[in-house]
């Protein structure tokens, strides 16, 4: 078998084969080997000069330096949230199942449904796969390839003057190769797919923790959006109770058709406030159904009094816990170390690359037959180095830097939302609170003020515009309460996704 020969990719020898037998032995003693041993005197080769030892001292001195570039450290995070002045003391962390704590059983069951069936968390879950089996295909390069091949054929020729001359072969072939990754160009590639397909994981979670919120807020707003056509209604029926009196004044000479025609307005206008709302909550319907993975017809509720959900009090912890809280957060970090990974890939790729091969293979002089083969066996090392590519593997690493910069300053970026969200929806939460407080009192003393304006009318005291007032007073006051609700149990759903959900990156 002949030496292996080490070639570059234009086929140039840089290294002569081995000296074997015993012209080897007396090349190393000194002695010129004789005729027909080792090799001519011309042929016999020289130690390699110092220029070419320092070159390559100089390519496995640039190999080691070939390592991912360092994480970039962590963005400065405050001691205590802005808001956190308003946290109360019996609030309690979060925990993975946190929509139990409005202590909603509907609420659950529907979270629970939305996460088993989905889209959005089918998607994710498929591109979870995606990445699992890139990282498959990454780890294949790890490998040698092996192929083979089987051929036969049958020609025939003949000259003029000549008999016909019938060829026929028949061969069968086998070849591994296989990379020697001696700068860790493979590798790199290898960890580029696992931080992919940690992301890809993270960014599951992410989906799972926006699907959950969606679905209480939407279930949210399709309450409110019930509460307020009850509050409507309620106060239709005021109103045409009021209008039953001015036309029943009206009937005695009492009340004059000017005020007859004020009452039958407002209940006019009461009956058209109903429909905006009733198209409220047969879309929140609609859009809960498609949450689930139902057809946004299907969107069959069981009945639930708004004023009933328990608005739960939540713990934020110390931002320090953040980075290890968000999934979102978990992804972008991952996606940095792939964009390092890729860099080191791209440096790697500069330096020349080491193939082993080993071939063997049989062929016959015979159709379709192996009788008697002649068989064949080489081996071989290869190295391969670009002399000139225009610029294209520098350029290749230096887009693969730009891109780990984005990541960096993506992955910055979103430290400092993610902060801004959790204070944020603390404060939006103190704030709704203490506005509910208060319009609760403001209820309370305009139900109060409509009751003695009816009085008032009823005897004579008082009237109409007074008693339409207390009514418009009353009803803005009622629906108000029920839009700061909402705000406060949305703010208290963007405070738990703020917060991670519960997930934890340990």
């Amino acid at each position: 078998m002949p030496a292996p020969v080490v070639s570059n990719t234009h086929g140039d020898r840089l290294l002569g084969p081995r000296v074997h037998g015993a012209g080897a032995g007396a090349a190393r003693n000194g002695v010129r080997p004789a005729a027909g041993n080792g090799w001519p005197a011309s042929l016999r080769p020289r130690r390699p000069s110092r220029a070419w030892l320092a070159a390559l001292a100089a390519v496995f001195t640039a190999a080691c330096a070939i390592t991912d570039p360092p994480p970039p450290a962590a963005p400065p995070l405050p001691a205590q949230w802005t808001e956190s002045g308003t946290v109360d003391p019996n609030a309690a962390p979060v925990d993975a199942a946190w929509w139990r704590h409005f202590r909603s059983a509907q609420l659950t069951a529907l979270i629970d449904e939305a996460l088993s069936a989905n889209t959005d968390l089918r998607i994710a879950a498929e591109r979870v796969r995606q990445a699992d089996l890139a990282l498959a295909i990454a780890n294949v390069a790890r490998a040698p390839i092996v192929t083979g091949s089987a051929g036969t054929s049958a020609s025939r020729a003949k000259a003029d003057g000549e008999d016909a001359v019938r060829r026929e072969t028949t061969s069968l072939g086998l070849t591994a190769s296989y990379e020697i990754d001696l700068w860790g160009r493979i590798a790199a590639a290898v960890r580029a797919s696992q931080a992919s397909l940690a992301a890809t994981r993270f960014d599951a979670q992410t989906v799972r923790l926006t699907v959950a919120a969606n679905v209480a807020n939407t279930y949210f707003q399709w309450l409110a959006a019930r509460e307020r056509l009850q509050i409507a209604h309620d106060n239709l029926a005021t109103a045409e109770r009021v209008l039953g009196v001015v036309e029943a004044k009206r009937r005695h000479g009492v009340a004059t058709a000017l005020e007859v025609s004020q009452q039958r307005t407002t209940v006019l206008s009461q009956r058209t406030a109903l429909i905006p709302l009733e198209l409220q909550q047969r879309q929140a319907a609609s859009a809960l159904a498609l949450l689930l993975g139902r057809l946004p017809q299907d969107a069959t509720l069981q009945e639930e009094t708004f004023a009933d959900l328990t608005i739960p009090l939540v713990e934020p912890g110390l931002p320090s816990t953040l980075l290890y809280r968000r999934p979102d957060l978990a992804a972008a970090e991952a996606a940095l170390a792939g964009a390092s990974a890729n860099v080191a890939a791209a440096r790697a790729a500069l330096l020349p690359s080491f193939g082993l091969s080993i071939t063997g293979g049989a062929s016959s002089a015979q159709l379709l037959s192996l009788a008697h083969p002649a068989s064949t066996l080489s081996a071989g090392l290869s190295l391969a180095q670009t002399l000139f590519d225009s610029g294209r593997l520098r350029r290749q690493v230096d887009l693969s830097l730009s891109q780990r910069e984005v990541l960096v300053t993506t992955y910055e970026a979103a430290v400092r939302s993610a902060l801004k969200e959790v204070d944020d929806s603390l404060g939006n939460i103190d704030r709704s609170h203490r506005q509910t407080l208060a319009q609760r009192a403001v209820i309370d003393q305009a139900r109060e003020s409509l009751r003695l304006a009816e009085l008032r009318y009823r005897e004579g005291a008082g009237d109409l515009l007074a008693v339409l007032d207390a009514q418009r007073v009353l009803f803005t006051a009622q629906d108000s309460l029920s839009t700061l609700r909402l705000s406060h149990l949305a703010a208290t759903v963007d405070l738990y996704r703020a917060l991670g959900g519960g997930w934890s990156a340990g």
